[in-house]
C-alpha cells in the first residue's frame, strides 16, 4: 500500500495516475488491435458456418431424390393402389386381374378346451385351480417338476456359467427337448452328453444348472435360459417376525416337504372352502402347524415365526410344455415354450404373443376356441405342407390343436402387363413401385397403375435450394459491403466508465461495422458462385436446350445492387421439369472431369470447399489454437506486446513512485531542518 503526500501535502496518488495515463496511451492501442482482430476472426466464423450450411444443401440437392419424385395413379383405388420412390421410372403397369389375395395361415381348435360349455374356464386364472373345468376326456395329464427362467449376461471371457440352482435341485435333461436356451435372441441346440463336442451353435446343459459354450460369448451378452428340474427347494431366515410365507404355485400336495427349524411338516387332508390344506408334523397329525393353498403357494403359520427362524420348502410343481413352429419369409422359425400349471390361459397366450414364433394366439371365451394365426401372409411351403404346427401335450390335448385344419397361408395370384405371378404379400414392391392388392376381380376391367414425375414436388426442391442460395449471398453481400467507420474504435476501460449501457451498444455496432468490406476471400467466393451457375453445362447428359439456368427459367434479379440473386419463372422452370426431367436434373447434378462438364451443384462445392478452407487458414475454428491461423498468430503477438508493455508501466509506475518519494524524504527532512531552527531562534 503506497501512501504519498504526507510531507508535502500533495495527492501524489492522483498524481501518479494521471501521470501513467499517458504512458498507457499505446497500451491501450494494443488492446484495441487485439478487440479488432478478434471481432474479424469471429466475423470469419460466422461466414465460414454459413459456407458449411450451405454446402449441406448442396449434399441434400445432389442426392437423385430431388429431382426423381414420383406419383402414382389409379383407375381403380378400391381394388389397386401404388406409391412410387424416387428410384421407380416413369411407366404405366396394367393389373388386368387379382385371382387370389394372400392370406395368413390360421389353425383354429375344433372344439371347445372347456369340460362343460355351460362353465367354462376362466383365463385369468390359474390353469391348476381349474382342472376340473377342463376337458378331462383329451388324455391331458401335467408332469410333475419344477419350470424356471433365468436371464444371464455374459462378461466376455467366459464360456461356462450357472443357472444357480439351490441345493437339492438338478435339471432333469431327459426333457432337454422342451426346454431352450437363448443367446441375444438366437436358439442354441441343447446337448446333455458331456462327452459331445460341441459346435458353435450348440450348449451343453448339465444336471447341475450348467451351461457351457464351444466359445466365449461377446461382453454383456444376454443368456435366458428356459428350464426344467426335478423340484423346488425354497430357502429363508427370517429377518422379522413372520405369520406368512409364500411359495410358488400349483404344488403337488404329496411331494411338499416343509422346514421349520428342526420339525419336518407336510399336507394333511383335503382342502377347505378356501383351497387351503393342512400342515402337520410328520408323523404326527395332530401337531398342525398352519396351512397351505397348494394352487397359489400361500403359507400361513398359525403362530408367528420368530426372527432367525430357518425356513425350508421342498416341493414338485406341475407344469407341461408344447411347441409351435411357423413357416415364415424367413424360415421355419420354432419356440419352445414351458408352462407352470399356476400360470393361466392368458399368461400363456401372452407368452406366444411376446415370442419369435411368428404367430398370434388367441382364446375366444363365447366359442371356448384357440387360434394360432401366423403374423405373415403367403405360402411357404408351396401347398406341400402345414404353414403352422403346434405339438406338445399342452398344444395338443389341453389346447385341443390335435386334428385342428389349417386355413388361409396362400399367396396373392394376378397379372400384371399380361404375366402372371405370385406374392407372399398383398403389398409388394416391384422396380421401385409398391402395389397394395385391395380385392379379387377378373371381370376384365384392368386396373391401369401411371407412375410419372412428380413436377410440383421437383419445383419445390430446386425452388428450396434457391432460396438458400439467396439467403447466403444476401448475407455476405451485405458484410462485404458494410459502412466501415474509422473514428469508431474498441472501447477503452475509461470510455466505457463514461458511457452508459445503449451508448456502449451503439458504440460498439458502428466498431464492428465493416471489418470484412471488400474481403478478398468472400468477393472471390461471391463471384466465383455466380460464375458456377450462369457457365453452360457441356455434358452429352444435358440437352443443349437446357444447359443453362436461364433456359429453365432461373436468372438474375434485375437490381445489381443485390448481389446476383436469382429469381425464378415459375411457369417455364415447372414446363422444363415436366419436358425433360432428365436434362433438368443433370444440369445441377452432372460429374465431369473439366468445370464445364460439371453440374451446377459439382461447382459450387468445389468452390464453397475452397472459400472454407482460405477462411479456415485466416481466422481458424472452434478447434483451433491460435498458432494454426492467421489470426490467431496475430492475436498471440499482440498478447505478448500486452504482456511486455504492462510490465513496462509496473517499471515506469515504480519509478514515478520512487521519485516522489525521494522528494517527499527531502521535504520531510527540509521540514525538520526548518523546526529545529525555529526552535534555536526562539531560545
Amino acid at each position: 500500500m503506497r501512501i504519498g503526500g504526507l510531507a508535502s501535502g500533495m495527492d501524489i496518488d492522483s498524481i501518479v495516475g494521471e501521470l501513467m495515463k499517458a504512458q498507457r496511451m499505446p497500451l491501450d492501442k494494443l488492446k484495441q488491435k487485439r478487440q479488432v482482430i478478434e471481432w474479424q476472426r469471429d466475423d470469419y466464423r460466422s461466414m465460414n458456418s454459413m459456407l458449411l450450411n450451405f454446402r449441406q444443401e448442396l449434399t441434400n440437392m445432389k442426392l437423385s431424390t430431388a429431382y426423381r419424385a414420383r406419383t402414382t395413379s389409379s383407375t381403380n383405388t378400391d381394388r389397386v393402389t401404388a406409391t412410387a420412390s424416387s428410384a421407380a421410372s416413369q411407366s404405366s403397369y396394367s393389373i388386368s386381374r387379382v385371382d387370389q389375395l394372400a392370406s395368413a395361415a390360421t389353425r383354429i381348435t375344433n372344439e371347445g378346451i372347456s369340460a362343460d360349455s355351460t362353465n367354462k374356464i376362466d383365463a385369468s386364472k390359474s390353469l391348476y385351480s381349474q382342472q376340473a373345468k377342463l376337458d378331462s376326456t383329451s388324455g391331458f395329464t401335467w408332469s410333475e417338476g419344477s419350470v424356471g427362467s433365468k436371464t444371464i449376461a455374459a462378461d466376455g471371457t467366459s464360456t461356462t456359467f450357472s443357472l444357480g440352482l439351490n441345493a437339492g435341485e438338478q435339471i432333469l435333461t431327459a426333457e432337454a427337448s422342451k426346454m431352450s436356451v437363448k443367446v441375444n435372441g438366437a436358439a442354441y441346440q441343447i446337448v446333455t452328453d458331456p462327452a459331445a463336442t460341441l459346435t458353435s451353435n450348440q450348449v451343453l446343459l448339465g444336471t447341475d444348472g450348467s451351461l457351457t459354450f464351444s466359445n466365449a460369448l461377446a461382453k454383456d451378452s444376454s443368456i435366458k435360459v428356459d428350464y426344467i428340474t426335478d423340484q423346488k427347494v425354497t430357502s429363508n431366515t427370517l429377518t422379522a417376525e413372520t405369520s406368512e410365507w409364500q411359495l410358488g404355485g400349483g404344488i403337488t400336495g404329496a411331494s411338499l416337504s416343509l422346514q421349520v427349524g428342526t420339525a419336518s411338516y407336510v399336507t394333511n387332508g383335503a382342502a377347505d372352502a378356501e383351497g387351503f390344506t393342512q400342515l402337520v408334523a410328520n408323523g404326527d397329525p395332530t401337531t398342525v402347524l398352519g396351512k397351505i393353498n397348494l394352487d397359489t403357494g400361500k403359507v400361513v403359520f398359525n403362530e408367528p415365526q420368530a426372527v432367525g427362524t430357518e425356513l425350508s420348502a421342498t416341493y414338485k410343481q406341475q407344469y407341461s410344455a408344447f411347441n409351435i413352429t411357423s413357416q415364415t419369409s424367413k424360415g421355419a422359425v420354432s419356440e419352445n415354450f414351458l408352462v407352470a400349471s399356476s400360470e393361466s390361459l392368458s399368461q400363456v397366450v401372452s407368452k406366444v404373443n411376446s415370442s419369435n414364433a411368428g404367430v398370434s394366439m388367441f382364446y375366444d371365451s363365447f366359442s371356448d376356441k384357440v387360434s394360432l394365426t401366423r403374423k405373415e401372409t403367403g405360402d411357404f411351403l408351396a401347398g406341400a405342407g402345414n404353414e403352422i404346427s403346434a405339438t406338445g401335450t399342452f398344444a395338443a390335448d389341453l389346447l385341443k390343436f390335435s386334428g385342428s385344419t389349417e386355413t388361409g397361408g396362400q399367396n396373392a395370384i394376378f397379372t400384371i402387363n399380361g404375366l402372371q405371378t405370385e406374392r407372399n404379400t398383398n403389398t409388394f414392391t416391384m422396380d421401385g413401385v409398391t402395389f397394395t392388392l385391395k380385392q379379387t376381380f377378373t371381370d376384365g376391367n384392368a386396373v391401369s397403375i401411371n407412375v410419372s414425375n412428380d413436377t410440383t414436388k421437383v419445383f419445390d426442391n430446386i425452388k428450396g435450394f434457391i432460396d438458400k442460395y439467396n439467403e447466403l449471398i444476401d448475407k455476405i453481400s451485405k458484410k462485404t459491403s458494410e459502412e466501415y467507420y474509422r473514428s469508431y474504435s474498441p472501447l477503452t476501460d475509461q470510455q466505457r466508465e463514461d458511457l452508459s449501457d445503449k451508448q456502449q451498444e451503439k458504440w460498439e455496432e458502428m466498431a464492428k461495422s465493416g471489418l470484412l468490406r471488400r474481403d478478398p476471400i468472400l468477393s472471390q467466393a461471391l463471384s466465383g458462385m455466380r460464375s458456377d451457375f450462369y457457365a453452360p453445362v457441356q455434358n452429352a447428359d444435358v440437352n443443349p436446350l437446357f444447359n443453362q439456368l436461364a433456359s429453365i427459367g432461373i436468372k438474375t434479379t434485375a437490381n445489381y445492387l443485390e448481389g446476383g440473386k436469382l429469381q425464378i419463372d415459375e411457369a417455364k422452370l415447372k414446363k422444363a421439369i415436366e419436358e425433360d426431367p432428365t436434362s433438368v436434373e443433370n444440369l445441377f447434378r452432372a460429374t465431369g472431369t473439366t468445370d464445364s462438364e460439371k453440374g451446377i451443384l459439382h461447382r459450387l462445392t468445389d468452390t464453397t470447399n475452397e472459400a472454407m478452407n482460405k477462411l479456415k487458414e485466416r481466422a481458424g475454428n472452434t478447434f483451433s489454437t491460435n498458432q494454426q491461423f492467421m489470426l490467431g498468430r496475430q492475436l498471440s503477438n499482440v498478447d505478448k506486446q500486452i504482456n511486455r508493455f504492462e510490465d513496462r508501466m509496473k517499471t515506469v509506475e515504480d519509478r514515478y513512485w520512487r521519485q516522489f518519494t525521494a522528494m517527499e524524504k527531502a521535504i520531510q527532512k527540509a521540514n525538520s531542518q526548518s523546526s529545529y531552527l525555529m526552535q534555536q531562534f526562539s531560545m
